[in-house]
């Protein structure tokens, strides 16, 4: 887990937020979970990350 905080400069909070909630590609191997890179960084180019309802607020 600390890796992939360290990749995406984020909290464990975050990335199990994420897991939960967002559908970060991940998975669980007995307590560890495990990321596949080119599948997290897609998950991020894809806006998986994004809050829903963020910049999405017209004037």
């Amino acid at each position: 887990m600390t890796e992939i905080c360290k990749y995406l400069r984020v909290s464990n909070v975050n990335v199990y937020k994420w897991i939960d909630t967002h559908g970060i590609p991940a998975h669980r191997m007995g307590r560890f979970w495990k990321f596949k890179k080119s599948h997290v960084d897609a998950w991020v180019e894809s806006g998986g990350a994004a809050e829903p309802g963020l910049g999405t607020e017209k004037p």
